[in-house]
């Protein structure tokens, strides 16, 4: 019987179909996806926690749920939350959420989606 645990890794960021802004979320959202597939060909569980920037979300619950959901081994904060000056007060809050919520997690920063498997593979067996 085999009693390996595959690690859990959580990935917090930006859902681009909910920044506002004249732009097109689509090529942002398939790099996502592309990303998210390099964990099951490693077969390392991931889940998303994607925030909304267009007023609907209180990001610091949904990040809040998504930590206590279960046992993390690494969570990686995406590019977008770290880029933005504008969002400094967001990534500082995400940052002490982890640190509360997740403690034993390491926290991996990935800088662009397609690199998202290569940040938590830093940190996981």
């Amino acid at each position: 019987m085999d009693t390996h645990v595959p690690p859990r890794v959580l990935v917090v960021g930006l859902d681009p179909y909910r920044v506002p802004g004249p732009w097109d979320p689509a090529p942002v959202a398939e790099a996502i996806e592309a990303g998210l597939a390099r964990f099951a060909e490693h077969g390392v569980g991931v889940e998303t926690c994607l925030i909304g920037l267009d007023g609907g979300d209180d990001a610091e619950a949904v990040v809040g749920a998504a930590l206590r959901s279960h046992e993390w081994e690494c969570v990686v904060v995406g590019g977008g939350l770290r880029h933005s000056e504008d969002l400094l007060g967001l990534l500082e809050r995400v940052i002490n959420l982890i640190r509360l919520h997740a403690p034993g997690a390491a926290i991996a920063f990935d800088g662009t989606p397609a690199d998202t498997f290569d940040a938590a593979a830093r940190w996981i067996r």
